[in-house]
């Protein structure tokens, strides 16, 4: 056990990836593993949303609500090709919350965060504006406001590849087995997924980041049965076919309280979600159910003049959020805000749990968190992440646009659709991918519909993808695009290449 770190991190999903990227930024050894591949629960199983959270204000979360508003531009600079703008259409039903009060609101939510960026809200003749063409003709009034987009599985990946060339290890299919403080140090043992030695290390300080796996952690591999609390709420969304012209999205009220999305999707769809109900079980086999689509083709349908039925939908998703438990009566009211455990007995190696979040906090989550831990491993360093920009992301003026353009006139041999598709999913590495190559041969093998050798490569290479439904739904969403012929070819293609050590790994960084 020669190897010692000064963070291990267990959990590749955003909060892990965030503190460890925010670590080795800092000088801190560090050191991340994840039982399946990276962002493959809870955090591709989002919205996909950087939004302050309008609906938080009927709580009086405004700390919350307030930092995420910050954090929608902070991020937005950081990542312009897989984060931006989105506008959302309020329409206002009048059965339900009073206009005054949706007003008095947006009023708040343009002023709480500082915003620079992003226009403010504003209100609908819905009978007039372009934008309440998909509606149904009862909807007359109506209101704007803007959030962002993000690819959240990609935001995962970013912030691990930013730890890795700042250091860190990055472990994607290997379960943390076993932890234990042993003479002021934590000793792990490591398990590949997939068979093959097991692997031990010790570390100055545990971070446990398992999303809904957290208590299990504590439990299970820790051997911490103090009953730590935490409460799952399972989430489900569906795509459609796309439902309306434009580039909007538009969030509506339920009668129930809640609120529905219908956002542009891929181009060719419309993602509608989110349900919120409790969970009980093994979060890895969550699913959506017959009456979460019923419902959330019933929630749309109440606004769009064209109705949605299950027969409609060509995809669904759920996952389960590992809320902190703060005793609320329904799964809506449950606070999204994070909360520490750290647990830093006299002499003993600390460890600080995470409870709770959202993808929107993650950066400030991830700050938080090191916080509290460089004292007790008596280091200091200042935060930094703030203004630093996820790989991809340094677009001068974070002007994605102008980034695309010339990108698509440096490699005016690529078909435009797929010199958009690379500037949006990779930025500035796109022009890495490429490595040089100057015609669609210089990508190598085609494997179909657009996917060519050289990006597969580099999502193996760089990325940590091993199997086709990390390249098809994680690291991208071609999986709604492509035939089964291109999966087929694509596991065969990668079936066939050797799985990179480490240290080649770490080379072609």
């Amino acid at each position: 056990m020669s190897q010692t770190v000064d963070l291990l991190v267990i959990g590749g999903g955003i909060n892990g990836a965030g503190i460890a990227r925010d670590a080795a930024g800092r000088g801190l050894s560090v050191l991340l593993c994840e039982q399946s591949d990276l962002g493959s629960a809870t955090s591709s199983a989002s919205t996909k949303l950087i939004h302050g959270g309008l609906r938080y204000l009927e709580y009086y979360a405004f700390r919350l609500v307030r930092e995420s508003l910050i954090e929608r531009e902070v991020l937005l600079r950081a990542a312009p090709h897989i984060i931006w703008p989105l506008t959302f259409v309020l329409p206002h039903d009048r059965g339900l919350r009073p206009a005054w009060m949706i007003r008095l609101g947006l009023v708040l939510y343009d002023h709480l965060g500082g915003r620079e960026l992003l226009p403010g809200s504003r209100g609908l003749d819905l009978t007039r504006d372009p934008l309440g063409a998909p509606l149904r003709e009862e909807f007359r009034k109506g209101f704007s406001y803007a959030d962002c987009w993000v690819e959240d599985s990609r935001l995962v990946v970013l912030n691990l590849m930013d730890a890795a060339e700042r250091g860190a290890e990055v472990l994607p299919q290997t379960r943390c087995v076993s932890a234990r403080r042993v003479d002021g140090l934590w000793e792990a043992v490591l398990e590949p997924s997939g068979g093959g030695p097991e692997r031990r290390l010790r570390a100055r300080a545990l971070v446990n980041a398992a999303g809904p796996w957290v208590t299990d952690v504590l439990s299970q591999v820790v051997g911490d049965n103090r009953g730590k609390t935490l409460r799952l709420v399972k989430g489900s969304h569906l795509v459609v076919p796309r439902l309306f012209e434009g580039e909007q999205a538009y969030i509506f009220q339920h009668p129930d309280g809640r609120v529905i999305f219908a956002i542009p999707y891929e181009q060719r769809f419309t993602l509608v979600g989110t349900t919120e109900a409790p969970f009980e079980g093994d979060p890895a086999e969550v699913a959506i159910t017959g009456e979460e689509t019923a419902y959330l083709c019933e929630a749309v349908s109440r606004y769009f003049s064209q109705r949605v039925t299950p027969e409609s939908v060509v995809w669904a998703y759920s996952g389960v959020r590992p809320l902190y438990d703060d005793q609320s009566k329904s799964a809506s009211a449950v606070t999204r805000d994070y909360v520490f455990d750290v647990e830093s007995p006299e002499g003993e190696a600390p460890m600080l749990s995470v409870f709770g979040g959202k993808i929107t906090t993650y950066r400030k989550l991830s700050e938080h968190a090191l916080s509290r831990l460089q004292p007790l491993l008596g280091r200091e360093a200042p935060n930094w992440t703030a203004g630093a920009a996820l790989p991809g992301g340094d677009i001068p003026d974070a002007d994605f646009a102008g980034f695309a353009g010339d990108f698509g006139r440096e490699h005016d041999w690529l078909p435009a659709p797929l010199a958009r598709r690379y500037a949006r999913a990779y930025g500035t590495r796109a022009r890495r991918m490429l490595a040089g190559a100057k015609s669609l041969d210089g990508l190598g093998e085609s494997l179909g519909d657009g996917l060519y050798e050289a990006e597969a490569d580099y999502l193996l290479r760089q990325e940590w993808a091993l199997r086709a439904e990390d390249v098809l739904w994680r690291r991208s969403k071609l999986g709604l695009h492509v035939s089964e012929a291109t999966r087929d070819r694509l596991a065969a293609w990668l079936e066939g290449r050797p799985r990179q050590d480490d240290d080649k790994l770490a080379a072609t960084r």
